[in-house]
């Protein structure tokens, strides 16, 4: 993909930001309510909850900044996209939850499916690139 018409690197770089510091902050919030978010995922049935915030907390915090700095972009934005959509299904599942939780369930299930989206679009130019960024990756 190339970034040649008039602004293109521009509005990507600030895309990239604003995606990756939503990310990285929802990662933050994983640290800060270690414990509440825990018993709420082991409520949903995952294995090892306080283990798996942390390490989603991890997850979102390093891909999200590695998405706003251009670095390990197809690594990033696939973990990324993979962690959003298996968070979705797994964890906001509203046609299973009790029916004053399913509305809150489903606006936090479009809302992963939304940010996995726009994964899935950053990993489709992963291999490119990236105006503006450190330009380092594995692939």
């Amino acid at each position: 993909m190339a970034f040649e018409t008039p602004l293109a690197a521009e509005f990507f770089l600030v895309g990239r930001v604003l995606f990756g510091l939503v990310l990285a902050y929802m990662g933050l919030n994983h640290f800060q309510a270690a414990d509440y978010l825990a018993d709420y995922a082991g409520s949903k049935g995952v294995p090892a909850p306080k283990a798996g915030v942390l390490a989603s907390g991890g997850l979102l915090v390093l891909g999200g900044l590695a998405v706003v700095v251009g670095a390990f972009p197809v690594l990033a934005s696939g973990g990324l996209a993979l962690f959003l959509l298996v968070s979705a299904v797994t964890i906001h599942d509203f046609w299973a939850a009790p029916a004053e939780q399913a509305q809150d369930e489903q606006t936090s299930f479009l809302k992963n499916v939304g940010l996995a989206g726009g994964a899935l679009l950053l990993l489709s130019v992963g291999g490119t690139a990236w105006p503006y960024a450190l330009g380092v990756g594995v692939f």
